[in-house]
Order: structure tokens, then sequence, then C-alpha cells
């Protein structure tokens, strides 16, 4: 890896975490108002860098969801500044005490919110990303270590400069965010065998990521699966709103995690709601793929095979099935489904809430798109990721996700008898 040196880099980091963890919430707020405005003012610069980063993963073969992914444009970079407007805007969550309780003893006993620590974030062609990730875990009191996609490394490296320009401003480290430049396999098995340096390992990309993430990691790992989410379609659903529900879903933006990849229609409304939905969406270039019970209602889908159920398609294809109600709906989903969204279209209050209740799943929804499942649409300001495993954190990981809490103890001379 030439002169670049990973422990220096992370023994940086652990000092800047120190640093961080005494640090006033108003310090970190100001650098992140800081980069909003470097954001703002160097735009030209930010999308120059991905332009020509764009213009060589093209030149490389890069191509559909991966090469979207990549892209950095006006509205994206815009929605980024609000973001972090929005996550300084936050309440400060540390040293918040939670749950304070007086002992017979008269000890008072509660838990007080605490950074993690150094966080190590490894992921794809997603620049946004790095914004997002290094907002929150500095809002948290984190200091965290980007390891990007060599893609994007041109914009990763103007974006880094520029967070580190703002906590140089608001008196902070710069180390506390912090780019590694080596975009070979090796640098990642080395970052996952840092148990002593990082407390938290997050990946975030496909498939092949996670798995190696997830086999070679010394450290607690934060991740999600794959997105393969259901739209369930009860027989008491408003079918226009299921209408526009899955086109969002499945059209917007297919090659994102939440995105939607099955829906599931109950037999009583299945002659009325599938051929208007294969009309909306042959329009659109999506390719459907029934099962055998749905085939009568369509007239060009493709018979599904064993394999398009349980897929993240990531394109515009959808998997199609008629269910003759609400259990087999869940029984499909419990099978099937990655615990990443789950969505319900009904106007049955009880059936809706049965559905809120029993689905296993980071984000379920009643009457509303996938797509929701965003940490910026739920209200957090940003997500540096979406979990799927319940520990530490289920569903998008923002301000809170990015911290834990200790005991502490308020006495007046108690001793233990």
């Amino acid at each position: 890896m030439g002169d670049f040196d990973l422990n220096a880099l992370l023994d940086a980091a652990r000092a800047a975490a120190r640093t961080l963890a005494a640090s006033s919430g108003a310090s970190r707020n100001a650098a992140l108002e800081a980069l909003a405005e470097r954001l703002a003012r160097e735009r030209e610069s930010v999308l120059a860098a991905n332009a020509a980063d764009l213009e060589a993963a093209a030149a490389a073969g890069l191509s559909g969801p991966r090469f979207g992914r990549l892209k950095l444009d006006e509205r994206a970079l815009d929605d980024l500044i609000t973001g972090l407007e929005q996550v300084a805007a936050m309440p400060d969550p540390l040293g918040e005490i939670e749950a304070l309780r007086v002992l017979p003893n008269g000890l008072r006993v509660g838990k007080m919110r605490i950074p993690l620590g150094v966080i190590g974030f490894v992921y794809e062609a997603r620049p946004g990303a790095t914004v997002e990730a290094a907002g929150l875990s500095l809002k948290a009191g984190n200091a965290i270590v980007l390891r990007g996609g060599k893609e994007a490394l041109g914009t990763n490296r103007v974006l880094t400069r520029l967070f580190q320009e703002a906590l140089e401003h608001a008196g902070l480290p710069a180390a506390a965010v912090q780019l590694v430049p080596v975009t070979d396999r090796g640098v990642v098995l080395e970052l996952l065998a840092a148990e002593d340096q990082l407390d938290l390992i997050i990946p975030r990309g496909g498939k092949g990521l996670i798995q190696l993430v997830a086999e070679h990691a010394r450290m607690p790992v934060l991740y999600h699966a794959e997105g393969v989410n259901h739209l369930y379609v009860d027989a008491d659903a408003d079918l226009e709103m299921a209408l526009r529900i899955t086109y969002n879903g499945k059209v917007q933006r297919p090659g994102v995690c939440n995105a939607l990849e099955a829906v599931l229609v109950h037999e009583a409304v299945a002659a009325g709601f599938l051929p208007r939905l294969e009309a909306d969406l042959e329009a659109a270039g999506v390719e459907l793929r029934a099962h055998a019970n749905a085939l009568p209602f369509l007239k060009n889908a493709r018979p599904a095979g064993a394999g398009d159920w349980g897929h993240e398609f990531l394109d515009l294809i959808l998997a199609v099935k008629v269910v003759p109600g609400m259990d087999e709906a869940l029984e499909h989903i419990a099978r099937y489904g990655s615990h990443h969204t789950e969505v319900i279209v009904t106007e049955h209050y009880a059936r809706a809430h049965r559905f809120l209740r029993e689905v296993d799943a980071s984000l379920v929804l009643a009457n509303a798109s996938p797509r929701f499942n965003d940490g910026f649409q739920l209200g957090l300001g940003a997500e540096i990721g979406i979990s799927t495993s319940k520990l530490h954190a289920y569903g998008p990981m923002g301000v809170r996700e990015l911290t834990t809490t200790k005991y502490v103890a308020l006495g007046e001379g108690q001793v233990r008898g």
C-alpha cells in the first residue's frame, strides 16, 4: 500500500474520538453547519469531481444501478445540505440521562447516553453516503474512518477535505473524519482485523461486501441484508392507492434497497387490480413475473420461477402472486422477506394493525410506499444505513442509533453493607 499507514490513521481517529466525546454539542453543530456552507459554496468542485468519477466509471464499464448510485447531481447535493442542517438542529444526545430512578438506599441510578467511539464505514459507490455517515457520526460524538468504493474516490476526497476544513473551523480535530485512500481489498481486511482501534464496523453495499465484512470482522457489525420488500393488497384496499404505492415503490428507483420486489394480492380484488397494475407498470418498462394463480389476470407476464421469490431484483422486475387471505400473505412474507420493509394497503383498521404487529421487518407501513424506509424521509436528517439485525439497532440508523448508554450512579456517601 505504498506510503499509506493505516495504523497511524486509526490511532489518530482514536485520539480524535476522545476529544469528540468531551466536546460540546455547539461545537459539533458548528462543524456540521460549516460543512453545509462549504458544500453550497464549493458545489462546482464537488460536482466536477463526481463528473470525473462518472466518466472513469463509464469507461471501465460500470452501468445500471451501480452507475446511478455513483452520480451526485444538484438535487442530491441540496438534499445532503438540508440533511446536515436537520442533523445540526437535532437535540444533542450525549450526556442525556435516561430512566433515572432512586433506590431504597437513596442512590440515584440511570443510563447516560455516550458515543460508540470509532466507527469504520465500508461502502460502495455512494458518495452521498460519505456526507451522511460522517455527519451523523460527528453529531453522535464518534470519529469515523471511511473506506468508499474506488469508483467514487475523487468525489470522496473532495467531500472529506471539506469536512476536515469544517471540523478545524469549529475547533475540532480533522482526524475525526478520515478517508482511507487505498481501494484494494487488502485494506478492508486490515480494517476488519483492527478490533483494538475500531469499536464498530458498518458495511453498506451489495451482498458480496456484506458477506465479506460479516465473515472477517473482529468487532461488532451493523448491517442490512437484501431488501426483499413486499406489498400486500388487502381485500379492503383502496385500489387507486395500491396502484400509486406499487408504482412508486417499483419504478421511482428500482436499484435501491427500499424498492418493492413483490406484490401479494388478495383473491377478492385480483381481477380488478392486476390488469390495471400491468397496464401501469408496462408503460414504465416493468417486467412482471407471476405465480400461476396470477397469470390468468395478466396478458404479458412471465411465469415466475422458484428463484423469483425472495429475490432482490434491483431492476424493473416485479414478482406477483394472488393469495386467499392475510394469513397466507403473512406466511409468504415470513418465508421470503429479508426483514427490511413490508407494506399493507387496506382500509380495514384491525387488519392494518395486525400486519403492523406481526410482520417482522425494520419498517412496516400501512398505506404508504416502502420508499419511506430512509433516514431522511423518516425525519432522522440522514442515515448511515438500515439495520436488519436487531442488535443494536433495527431500521434506519440515525444519530441515536450511533450512541450507546452507560450506567451512572449519583450518591451521597452510600457504602455497600
